[in-house]
């Protein structure tokens, strides 16, 4: 606001000529605008006596103390500026309006932010528990080609090979003794083993140098609270066994057969259950675990999070058992010792666990 002070000597002039220009007190010549008899922008008092411009113009002039005792008028005019956004006084004056819906807009807003990022804290947090995606220097095409290599040679070894190789020599799994078919079964086990182990080898050499965290097998790190936190697992796993099993019941139709595994354990045959604790405690172990843990989970991890990886190897170990009503302990089973691997990437905390739970089913079945 700017205010201009000047003083005419006459009156009658200034009515007859409302528009001329006037001479300022600072020497400068300055033009009074047309502007309508109701406007707010010029208001003329007289320090003493009446206006006679009161009917025709709405003039403000502040009352001040004089001392002439002549009769003079004092005609202040006011310049009203638009208030610019750059002015500070009319961001004070926006933000003292506008306080309150700020305050209740941005309640919500605080709050909703809060829980995203207490959301990705849990998020970062299960990541570090179940560890990060491997590097896979492979695609999917080699995936697939190692994981029906395998479906087929486990079959071909397994329900071919070794039983024609078993015909040759003149035997019969169902004519061998117990420690007969402990022996064929520690024999079928090692070339299955051998023959998952060759193809691996085969579809990955041309990736060579592999990076230092495939299929690694180290004494190092802290994975023996892993281990000590999945053995505390296995009345769980035992519990979904015998869910599974009222979930599935066997057929009344289907005829209950004890497997050669059982029947040594009742015939009480020492090396007959040496050979089956050989294989159930240590080739199993070793070839499944490089197998579904060793290749399959961390090749997963790079079209999908380390989480599905792990479930959906765990699901591809309990279908290659072939056993659908163990289902659900071994995909349960198959999780832990995921979980494991993906924290140490050490291949030896889960076979680890792996031997100890299959002991502790072979120990099961000896009561």
């Amino acid at each position: 606001m700017v205010s201009i002070s000047f003083s005419v000597p006459k009156i009658r002039a200034f009515n007859h000529q409302r528009n001329t220009n006037l001479m300022l007190s600072s020497n400068c010549v300055h033009s009074l605008p047309q502007l309508p008899l109701s406007s707010p922008r010029f208001r003329a008092s007289k320090l003493t006596g009446k206006s006679l411009f009161a009917p025709a113009l709405s003039f403000r002039v502040p009352v001040t103390h004089c001392r002439f005792s002549t009769k003079k008028w004092t005609i202040s005019c006011f310049r009203h500026e638009e208030s610019s956004p750059d002015s500070p006084n009319s961001e004070s004056a926006g933000e003292l309006l506008h306080e309150p819906e700020k305050s209740e807009i941005n309640t919500p807003t605080v709050e909703k932010r809060s829980w995203g990022t207490r959301l990705k804290e849990a998020v970062d947090v299960l990541f570090q528990v179940i560890g990060k995606p491997w590097t896979v220097p492979w695609t999917a095409e080699t995936i697939l080609q190692v994981t029906l290599l395998w479906i087929l040679s486990f079959w071909f070894v397994g329900s071919w090979l070794i039983p024609f190789g078993a015909h040759i020599v003149g035997f019969s799994k169902e004519s061998l003794t117990f420690r007969g078919q402990a022996l064929f079964s520690l024999l079928t086990d090692v070339t299955e083993g051998l023959a998952g182990i060759l193809i691996l080898h085969r579809c990955l050499s041309r990736f060579r140098p592999l990076p230092s965290d495939w299929f690694k097998f180290s004494l190092k790190g802290n994975w023996m609270f892993d281990v000590l936190l999945g053995c505390f697992m296995f009345p769980l796993v035992n519990r979904l066994s015998q869910f599974n099993l009222d979930l599935l019941p066997v057929l009344p139709s289907t005829p209950i057969t004890l497997s050669s595994v059982e029947q040594s354990i009742m015939a009480r045959d020492p090396i007959a259950m040496s050979l089956y604790a050989l294989v159930l405690v240590v080739c199993a172990p070793l070839w499944e675990e490089i197998v579904f843990r060793g290749f399959l989970l961390p090749s997963l991890t790079k079209y999908m999070p380390v989480w599905s990886s792990i479930l959906l190897s765990s699901v591809a170990f309990a279908l290659a058992h072939f056993n659908v009503q163990r289902m659900l302990p071994l995909i349960f089973l198959g999780v832990v010792m995921g979980v494991t691997y993906s924290r140490s990437r050490n291949l030896l905390p889960s076979m680890l666990l792996h031997s100890l739970w299959n002991g502790f089913v072979f120990l099961d079945l000896m009561k």
